[in-house]
């Protein structure tokens, strides 16, 4: 059965050490994405690694470090003016509703959007349904889960 999610949701990426960030749910993105304004390709013995940061260091749930990965692709996307635009597309866990599930993110520079990250259907397909009167249902279900545990 699909959980419904709000039109923000607290998330975690636990791979990447990150707990609690809110995403704004988006049913017209395809793709999500998350803040980055530095990514940078390294050569290594045997291929490349995609080296990048992300969130604003000014959000309270930055983690200051720069995350490395070899899965990682390049991927041509429609921003929201309509224009295409080339970015890194990363993969990692996320933690949503106590479960967890791998997703993929494109690194963007979302410094001027109000929510650093970005849920696109391609996250929500075949898992959740949207309810846009509502938010951070995910956290809502894991007090009430706990509330019933005590």
């Amino acid at each position: 059965m699909k959980k419904t999610v709000g039109r923000r949701e607290k998330i975690s990426l636990p791979e990447w050490g990150i707990s609690g960030i809110s995403g704004k749910v988006d049913t017209g993105a395809y793709t999500s994405s998350i803040h980055s304004t530095f990514a940078e390709m390294v050569d290594i013995a045997g291929g490349s690694k995609l080296r990048f940061t992300v969130l604003d260091p000014k959000n309270p749930r930055y983690t200051g470090k720069v995350i490395e990965t070899d899965t990682f692709s390049v991927k041509s996307v429609k921003n929201s003016f309509g224009q295409a635009e080339v970015r890194y597309q990363v993969f990692t866990t996320v933690e949503l509703f106590g479960e967890r599930f791998e997703a993929s993110f494109t690194l963007s520079d979302r410094s001027k959007m109000r929510n650093q990250v970005l849920l696109g259907r391609k996250l929500l397909k075949g898992r959740f349904v949207v309810d846009v009167e509502l938010t951070n249902q995910s956290l809502k279900a894991l007090k009430t889960s706990k509330n019933k545990k005590q």
